[in-house]
């Protein structure tokens, strides 16, 4: 089986409660590190990349982030997902070879421009059916739905753009930021795969129970590496007493 087809198979058959856990790694070491902790998946958090490489987030220049996620790909041999934000302005066909040539089996695709402005979601799912027929089933394209960051907060308008997105061919819907009470619904309303936003500071729901209230999958962001950075912080700390 091929690691596109793993990586999809990985997201069949979850019962309520079991969603597909995959943490992100920020570099090669950060990769096996999770690999050898018994993951199955990985997925590349572009904050957490940016950190790793001293940018702001949303500041990786394209190339930057595709060197980053092969050194991962080559570091580890479970499947990963890259997050690429919005493309970095690439043509979807180039996207799509730029991805593959990474090593990834997935990507993480954002509806909304730098600066937190919303896409016209009908344009947004244009390009995406473009992104899907150059990769055809090589990818595995997760689309992220910003109207909890950036727009009102209305579930029904992150299921009309899921909705838009799943018709344009993505495997995967990603509501990042929705409140966990809304995610029943948004589960009711959301035809495929869902990929929920977990927490690592106990102050949210664990993976468990974002399954229960309908996640297919969670990911954490740069959670991850803030985490390691503030482990090093108070080591740091430790090494001037």
């Amino acid at each position: 089986m091929s690691k596109v087809a793993a990586f999809r198979s990985l997201h069949r058959g979850r019962v309520p409660g079991d969603p597909l856990v995959l943490p992100g790694p920020w570099d090669a070491g950060s990769a096996r590190v999770l690999v050898e902790a018994g993951f199955p998946a990985l997925a590349t958090p572009s904050a957490g990349v940016a950190a790793s490489l001293g940018y702001a987030d949303g500041e990786v220049p394209g190339d930057e982030m595709f060197a980053a996620v092969a050194r991962v790909t080559r570091a580890v041999d479970v499947p990963v997902s890259a997050d690429v934000e919005g493309g970095y302005g690439l043509a979807p066909k180039e996207l799509v070879e730029r991805l593959l040539e990474a090593g990834a089996v997935g990507c993480n695709l954002e509806d909304s421009h730098g600066g937190g402005v919303l896409k016209d979601p009908r344009e947004h799912a244009d390009w995406l059916a473009e992104v899907r027929y150059a990769a055809g089933d090589r990818l595995f394209v997760n689309a992220r739905v910003d109207t909890f960051l950036y727009g009102d907060g209305d579930p029904e308008r992150a299921i009309e753009r899921a909705a838009l997105y799943v018709a344009a061919g993505a495997d995967c819907v990603y509501p990042i930021g929705a409140p966990k009470n809304v995610l029943p619904l948004l589960r009711s309303g959301i035809q495929g795969p869902m990929n929920v936003l977990g927490r690592l500071d106990g102050e949210g729901p664990s993976p468990t129970e974002l399954g229960e209230l309908g996640a297919t999958r969670v990911t954490f962001g740069p959670g991850l590496q803030r985490a390691a950075a503030q482990a090093l912080r108070g080591t740091a700390d430790r090494l001037k007493k």
